[in-house]
């Protein structure tokens, strides 16, 4: 839980006035050995630690994981296979897990969203990871609108959601190619506008890297540009602008 929230809970009796001191008090992180899991994190910056599956050793990624649950009675994780899935399952029977972005999480029930983000793609084979930017989002407390498949080979296709696009608080676009539809969307709205370079294209696309540099010399304004692929980091920046926008959008 974050600062306000702890203290909330022992204004209204929730948590006693010992069991927030323990809490306080409690060392910043937990020390498993083969991690350190920032406990605190929330505490600092508004959002939990998140879980980077690929790559972790199934044990590691279920005591994580089981951790993570124990103490924010949640838990997220990215870039998931679904043999993990599988994995956290046997033991964590409420977890959720989709295919397309592979995140991996159990959510709170009820979730409180505010404001507005919108995310767009280029095409449908970048969706995998505009849902990874829009689950994100969504699990930190963001409503977001999906406005996919509206790339520039099809203009009119994104101008016919312009008014959707237009009172987003912030605007994500996910593409690949050329990667000029965050070019394209910087021109249309006042708002900040997160590009996505994604991997999608063929060979003079270098994975990506074509994209991302289109989008680094984009002649719009407002636009602001996070690494080829990174989906989650994307619904993280667009999370923090649409809080700090006060949840106006709704």
């Amino acid at each position: 839980m974050d600062t306000r929230e702890l203290l909330e809970n022992i204004k209204n009796g929730t948590i006693s006035i010992e069991e927030g001191e323990r809490i306080l008090r409690r060392q910043p992180f937990e020390d498993l050995g083969y991690a350190k899991l920032d406990t605190h994190r929330k505490m600092r910056s508004g959002f939990p630690e998140v879980i980077f599956c690929s790559g972790k050793a199934d044990p590691f990624l279920v005591e994580i994981f089981g951790r993570l649950l124990e103490e924010e009675g949640e838990a997220f994780g990215t870039r998931a296979s679904e043999h993990q899935y599988e994995l956290l399952r046997e033991k964590f029977p409420q977890v959720q897990y989709d295919t397309v972005s592979r995140i991996i999480k159990v959510e709170k029930p009820g979730k409180k969203r505010i404001g507005r983000i919108a995310v767009c793609t280029a095409g449908t084979a970048d969706i995998p990871v505009a849902e990874e930017a829009s689950q994100t989002a969504e699990y930190f407390g963001s409503n977001v609108d999906r406005i996919y498949d509206v790339g520039v080979a099809g203009i009119h296709r994104l101008l016919a959601h312009l008014d959707v696009v237009q009172e987003a608080n912030c605007i994500v676009a996910v593409a690949g190619m050329e990667g000029a539809l965050a070019s394209v969307l910087g021109g249309l709205v006042d708002k900040p506008v997160i590009a996505v370079p994604t991997s999608v294209g063929y060979g003079a696309s270098m994975g990506g890297l074509s994209a991302l540099l289109t989008m680094i010399n984009s002649c719009a304004n407002g636009i602001a540009v996070v690494n080829i692929d990174n989906g989650y980091g994307a619904g993280y920046i667009a999370t923090q602008i649409n809080r700090m926008a006060g949840g106006s959008g709704e």
